[in-house]
């Protein structure tokens, strides 16, 4: 394997080089990427926010004292989002497991919640931790049931709020279905939005997932999935011409395998798969081999990544993926190891727009070129490389170290302009800012 594979596995498939990163890939990025793609623990970091209780939201309650409660639960979440969203960055800038976290990013997006809902502030964390990190290497299913499950997707799209009218809770109350969650289930998280369901699908899914809600103390909604049966529209459905017979939660359960199974989730998997990892248009023999990868092991997620990986297209030069602001910030980071707190890194991300949890709608955000490269976007992330190459030790040849940066990957023009920086610190900001390191 030459340099220019051994970069384009550290920035195509993970994150960027840390220090140190290049010589321990050796000769085998492939092994090094494959060793990665079954290898999924819980960074220790990570392990205190899971052992953190969960607060109690106050979320339906009117007295004034209530209300004050919810103020005080929503700006002690605001903390609790800053500081854990800064943890979460902090574990990815260290990480000998970049693949992995770049599968995170991926399907934490592709099953996008949304701080602009602020309830979920001191939640979107906790809920990549439980719903998306340990179903890494398992089945498209159990991760799609998982996220159905965790509060934070429940009150993200209205399901606490959705009622069967023909329920006991129903017939006492005022209020019906909710076809939120049912939608994005259908067009974004599954069959994708050419997968051939209909209107009536969406309300039959909206019923079978009735009562799929929070427990319920003397104080309210807690922030802890349960079954309330007392929700639950009663009765048979039929889903994509399947019947299912009334069941409780299990009717939501069976509805998800069906979903989950179904060929053109297949095929709407491997499409954002692939253009994740390859190309904006991906090409679709890549479409097609990785949707029979996913029928074949029924949506195993490694099997997955391990045939992205062994693709002849996914090492076709040049790079040809725009990092997202995030990955921009985070390789950056990596390359220079520069130690930020958890507010200085929100500080940073804030100068670029890039949030984490913070999609405008529940289909994330996109995964293209044209949302990344408009001219103001452009210009933020250039101002961001000079300041951070401000920041960063001097190197005594800035060359030397842009080359030990991105390898073959390095192109003349960028060569030049670093040689001609007048002091180190605007040789990085250079470096940083030029085209090859903001491809992946």
């Amino acid at each position: 394997m030459n340099s220019q594979t051994t970069y384009h596995a550290l920035y195509r498939f993970g994150l960027g080089p840390k220090p140190g990163e290049v010589q321990h890939i050796g000769n085998d990025p492939r092994g090094w990427l494959l060793a990665q793609a079954q290898h999924n623990p819980l960074p220790p970091e990570l392990q205190a926010l899971v052992a953190q209780p969960v607060q109690q939201a106050h979320l339906a309650d009117q007295s004034d004292d209530d209300k004050r409660k919810l103020g005080q639960f929503l700006q002690d979440s605001k903390q609790r989002y800053i500081r854990d969203c800064g943890l979460r960055f902090q574990v990815q800038q260290i990480s000998s497991q970049p693949l992995q976290e770049r599968l995170v990013l991926f399907w934490s997006n592709h099953f996008s919640v949304s701080v602009q809902k602020p309830i979920l502030a001191g939640l979107v964390n906790r809920y990549e931790i439980e719903a998306i990190r340990p179903h890494l290497n398992q089945h498209f299913e159990d991760m799609l049931l998982a996220v159905v499950q965790h509060p934070a997707m429940l009150l993200y799209l209205d399901n606490v709020q959705s009622v069967g009218p023909d329920s006991r809770a129903g017939k006492r109350r005022d209020k019906g279905l909710n076809e939120n969650l049912a939608r994005e289930i259908l067009e974004l998280h599954s069959l994708g939005v050419n997968g051939g369901y209909s209107q009536q699908d969406v309300i039959a899914l909206a019923k079978i997932i009735t009562g799929w809600s929070l427990q319920r103390s003397n104080g309210g909604p807690q922030l802890r999935y349960a079954f309330r049966p007392e929700l639950h529209q009663p009765g048979n459905k039929t889903l994509l011409g399947r019947s299912i017979a009334e069941g409780g939660e299990d009717e939501g359960v069976q509805a998800l395998r069906m979903l989950a199974r179904h060929p053109a989730t297949a095929r709407h998997i491997s499409v954002k798969l692939a253009q994740h990892f390859v190309a904006d248009q991906p090409p679709e023999a890549l479409v097609e081999r990785l949707t029979k990868v996913y029928l074949n092991s029924n949506g195993h997620l490694p099997s997955l990544t391990e045939a992205l990986i062994d693709a002849p297209e996914a090492w076709a030069q040049p790079l040809a993926k725009l990092k997202s602001p995030y990955e921009f910030a985070l390789s950056a980071l990596r390359l220079s190891a520069l130690t930020v707190s958890p507010e200085h890194v929100m500080q940073g991300l804030d100068a670029l727009n890039a949030r984490p949890f913070n999609a405008s709608s529940p289909a994330g955000f996109a995964d293209t070129m044209d949302t990344w490269n408009s001219p103001d976007a452009l210009l933020k992330r250039v101002t961001w490389a000079s300041r951070l190459g401000q920041r960063l030790p001097t190197v005594s040849e800035p060359v030397s170290y842009a080359e030990q940066s991105l390898g073959a990957l390095l192109s003349d023009s960028s060569r030049l302009a670093i040689s001609r920086a007048e002091t180190s610190q605007q040789a990085l900001g250079l470096l940083l800012a030029s085209p090859e390191f903001q491809r992946r």
